[in-house]
């Protein structure tokens, strides 16, 4: 293969394709669509490599790891993208897309050059980047690897070769060494077959049931578990083959099973993952166990669900200004907002998104490519579910497409809040980033449409009976009950925050944007000193620069009931009938509007 990183013709990108409603009603798009995203994508980087190609320096706030590592960040990650473009593609486009990564190869691995990569000896995150490259040069082997000169092989096995037994977090960074092991194993290099048994062994010990792993810890439950904690074990089975042991795959694939008839829950209408959980900025990242779950054999979706829920998210995110500074994904959500950066994001930390590229893969003549698109479950009525492993109560509503959770189950260190553990997250709203939140959460239970937890640190009031704050749920349609008891005042009780580019409406409480999303809180135990008013903030929301947050404060002790509303609504001055409370000393009796009851016991 040559290996001029900036061929002059022809270019990456042709226009983008007509929508077809035909095959696709629900989103228009279709395999050429997701092929010209991934196009589009590779050549708006392509002006920020250096001379070789082997480090992008994309504009952006230098991560914790330095300049050095954030180029390789750059490298690994849209090679990665690189790498399912090409798979399938004619075989002229595929080494248009890979010349640069072969050139960047061939640099990056020479310690004598001076573009040279920070070895993974040296730089830690380079360990995260190392699987990345593994994986991209698998699904490259016949168009990249193999034609690559025996020297540039070589010296490729040797930097990944140090990843061999090397120390990494215990969480998904053991599938990082993994990885890298079953590449090695497959080119016949030296491997740590320890890596390998020490990440299957770990994971299984993060398993918790229902298609649900923990990252690692406890609670701490998130868009990781379907774009790592499931991808990195099916990944590790596909490069090894016959290699591998045939067990865990078994079970890989049963876990991702279960997950997705979840995870379908979670994705709005308009095709927005839920807002919950660090590294938030690898957007369409979540895409990725969609289609994974068809590559696998490993989904109970219908092909055009999977192609839905995948397409919405890539779509959601294109059209809301992921890519507005000159086609480059910015650290954000729909746009750049560096308030959901971590310390370890960096410029090109926002295309670990590629992996929702994945359906690339698949040839274009399967099922989840050519079968008519079909409706999510919030498209198809409304629901609620309850996902017993994060302690979720998820509730979504055909009539805006709005999917929410009452968060029960899931915290994580303070360092990452406020993303894991606020009482409530949904798909079209999202916490101010400038306010703390509790740093532990304690299940108590869960039922069909009820759950209790408590919590402990950093809470906007006091703490109560049994070292935290008690907190009850129940749910259905655009409402949650919510009952906290504390045995000091004062109490303060928040709603979802409406974020946008002009100033949110309120009036009593009720907090409406512009397109009719509305948030209210409405007292309704005890309700005679209780006050709703309405927290403002700019610059602190990822859904826009002017945020409005209802709240509920009261100054008196003891159990607290208020009605959580999310949903479009006509008006700043009409919400849909409210459910009532009814308390005795042991319950509270939910009454709701469709003339459904749910009974939650108050001796907890």
């Amino acid at each position: 293969m040559t290996t001029d990183p900036h061929p002059a013709t022809p270019p990456l990108v042709s226009p983008a394709p007509p929508l077809d409603h035909e095959l696709s009603p629900l989103t228009g798009w279709t395999r050429s669509h997701w092929e010209w995203a991934a196009d589009a994508m590779l050549a708006a980087v392509r002006r920020y490599a250096n001379d070789s190609g082997s480090l992008l320096a994309l504009p952006g706030p230098v991560s914790g790891s330095g300049e050095w590592s954030d180029g390789l960040e750059g490298y690994a990650r849209t090679f990665l993208l690189a790498a399912f473009r090409s798979a399938r593609a004619d075989p002229a486009h595929a080494e248009r897309v890979l010349r640069p990564y072969a050139s960047g190869l061939a640099a990056g691995t020479d310690p004598d050059s001076p573009e040279r990569w920070p070895r993974v000896t040296e730089v830690m995150q380079a360990r995260v980047e190392a699987a990345s490259i593994a994986i991209g040069l698998h699904e490259t082997r016949h168009l990249l690897w193999d034609r690559l000169d025996q020297a540039v092989r070589d010296r490729t096995t040797a930097w990944l070769g140090e990843m061999s037994e090397i120390r990494v977090p215990d969480n998904n960074w053991v599938w990082f060494r993994a990885v890298v092991a079953a590449f090695l194993r497959s080119v016949g290099a030296p491997h740590s077959a320890a890596d390998i048994a020490h990440a299957i062994s770990a994971t299984d010990g993060w398993y918790v049931g229902d298609g649900w792993y923990t990252d690692g810890g406890v609670t701490n439950f998130d868009h990781y578990n379907g774009w790592a904690m499931h991808l990195y074990p099916l990944w590790y089975s596909r490069i090894s083959g016959i290699a591998a042991d045939q067990e865990p795959l078994t079970r890989y694939r049963d876990r991702l099973c279960q997950f997705l008839t979840d995870a379908q829950h979670l994705v709005s209408a308009d095709g927005s993952p839920l807002f919950q959980g660090r590294s938030l900025t690898y957007r369409f990242a979540a895409a990725a166990p969609f289609f994974a779950g068809a590559l696998f054999d490993a989904t109970p979706l219908p092909p055009g669900r999977a192609r839905r829920a995948a397409s919405g998210m890539l779509r959601h995110f294109l059209d809301r200004g992921a890519t507005a500074e000159d086609g480059v994904l910015s650290l954000g959500w729909h746009h750049r907002f560096e308030g959901v950066r971590q310390r370890y994001s960096g410029p090109a930390s926002p295309y670990w998104a590629s992996k929702g590229f994945v359906g690339l893969l698949l040839p274009p003549d399967h099922p989840v490519w050519t079968a008519t698109e079909d409706r999510l479950p919030v498209e198809r009525g409304d629901f609620t579910r309850a996902l017993a492993a994060p302690g979720w109560l998820v509730s979504g509503t055909v009539a805006d497409g709005v999917v929410r959770v009452a968060n029960h189950g899931t915290s994580h260190v303070h360092a990452y809040e406020p993303f894991y553990s606020r009482p409530a997250y949904s798909t079209h709203t999202a916490p101010d980033m400038d306010s703390p939140g509790p740093a532990e959460l304690e299940r108590v239970s869960i039922g069909n449409r009820t759950a209790a937890s408590r919590v402990w640190g950093h809470l906007p009031g006091p703490q109560g009976p049994g070292g935290g704050v008690l907190t009850l749920s129940a749910v259905n349609g655009p409402w949650e009950i919510r009952l906290t008891r504390t045995d000091a005042a004062p109490v303060r009780i928040t709603g979802h925050t409406i974020a946008a580019a002009e100033p949110p409406t309120d009036r009593d409480g009720v907090v409406r944007r512009v397109d009719g999303l509305t948030s209210a809180v409405l007292p309704l135990h005890p309700n005679q000193d209780a006050e709703v008013g309405v927290h403002r903030a700019e610059d602190a929301n990822p859904f826009g620069r002017h945020s409005a947050t209802p709240v509920y404060e009261s100054a008196t002790d003891g159990w607290h009931a208020v009605a959580v509303h999310l949903g479009h609504t006509a008006d700043d001055a009409t919400l849909p009938p409210a459910p009532t409370v009814t308390l005795t000393p042991d319950t509270a009796t939910v009454a709701w509007s469709d003339g459904t009851t749910d009974t939650l016991s108050l001796d907890v």
